[in-house]
């Protein structure tokens, strides 16, 4: 694979003038690196920005301030090219208050013209027959100074975006989704990364719901632990103790340190390491009182017709047909929480799906006509 030109921007100055550059174009490819794997608070570590005739990579751990990029991915005449986008996205709003107008995502575009394998080494390599480098993939991007196969590697992912785009769009174009992929690309760039909200940890929590409300509030009270010591430790939560762990301990409840090694939930360095802070904590969130151990707030689902399940069955069946034969992921036509909500609302006619909320505008555009006569055909 050849040495890739690029230019590393590691200066307010240099950022003014790529930003230059770059607002003299209508198509712009856009990547991110991040350090979620090394530590509690990730953060974008690299931005990488390509066009036909440049390639640049924007140091923000040197610059801080990319506050002057926002006019940019907020031109609605430049087009930013992404391939998987809603990290990134999420990732520019949660970091620079960057938002995005005129979005399109070669990973989206991928699925929607039927590719099985979507990631861009798999894309890239069908559609052009190189073969990317992913050994620096989970490497810490938030190192300096970063060798310079490092960041000419960051380079290479914005390098065969532009013509990627132009192939996807052209195949999209023919089969008639161009629009499809635009309306998905709109919403997909008001994505936003999620907020702490003081909520207990358990909610976000799989598994949680299935415990009784003492062993919740023992897990509650570990996921805490966990919380601080992964921000002592500049680490991310799961490298202080596992998801698997957590719940191990919450339903085995160790008080001592003996029990706590019993378990087999931490490995002995883990133990060694803050074994004794943990059982204090256990012991502490089994002796709360009753009345304040927390509940979990487990949904009442709602009452549903019986006919539900014989339309939810009548809609997949021809949503899967349909789906073979435009060769794409059944999924993309309608994911199951739309059936269930076509299911329950039973829209009668095309003005009553089109009061579907869950429905794209490109989905009741496409498919409307078919979704009322499978729905008309059930009862």
């Amino acid at each position: 694979m050849r040495v890739l030109n690029y230019k590393l921007i590691e200066t307010p100055d240099e950022l003014a003038d790529i930003i230059e550059v770059l607002e003299k174009y209508d198509a712009v490819a856009v990547d991110l690196e991040a350090d979620s794997m090394f530590h509690y608070k990730e953060k974008v570590c690299l931005v990488q920005m390509a066009t036909k005739h440049h390639n640049f990579v924007i140091d923000p751990l040197k610059i801080k301030d990319l506050s002057s990029m926002r006019p940019l991915f907020n031109n609605p005449k430049i087009q930013k090219i992404f391939h998987g986008a809603d990290y990134d996205v999420r990732s520019l709003y949660r970091d620079f208050q960057i938002v995005i107008q005129n979005m399109f995502d070669t990973q989206l575009a991928s699925r929607f013209v039927g590719d099985k394998a979507t990631g861009l080494e798999a894309v890239v390599h069908k559609r052009f027959n190189v073969r990317l480098n992913k050994k620096y993939q989970k490497k810490d991007w938030s190192e300096r100074p970063l060798p310079e196969k490092m960041v000419e590697y960051a380079a290479r992912d914005t390098f065969y975006l532009l013509a990627l785009r132009e192939i996807l769009m052209k195949e999209l174009d023919d089969k008639g989704r161009l629009d499809w992929v635009c309306e998905e690309c709109e919403l997909l760039s008001r994505v936003r990364a999620m907020q702490g909200n003081g909520e207990p940890l358990f909610l976000r929590f799989k598994g949680a719901g299935q415990l009784s409300h003492r062993r919740l509030g023992v897990l509650e009270a570990i996921l805490q632990f966990r919380v601080k010591l992964a921000e002592e430790k500049d680490r991310p939560l799961f490298k202080v103790f596992s998801n698997i762990s957590a719940i191990k301990l919450a339903g085995s409840e160790p008080c001592t340190m003996q029990a706590l090694k019993q378990t087999k939930a931490l490995s002995p360095k883990q133990v060694n390491m803050f074994g004794a802070a943990l059982v204090l904590i256990i012991r502490d969130a089994l002796s709360m009182p009753f009345d304040k151990l927390p509940s979990y707030p487990h949904k009442k689902p709602p009452i549903l017709d019986p006919n539900v399940p014989k339309r939810v069955k009548a809609l997949k069946s021809w949503r899967d047909s349909y789906a073979k034969k435009l060769n794409i992921d059944s999924s993309i036509i309608t994911p199951k929480n739309i059936m269930t909500a076509l299911a329950v609302k039973k829209p009668k006619n095309l003005n009553e799906l089109e009061q579907i909320d869950e429905l794209k505008n490109w989905q009741k555009k496409e498919f409307g006509e078919h979704i009322i006569k499978v729905l008309n055909q059930c009862d």
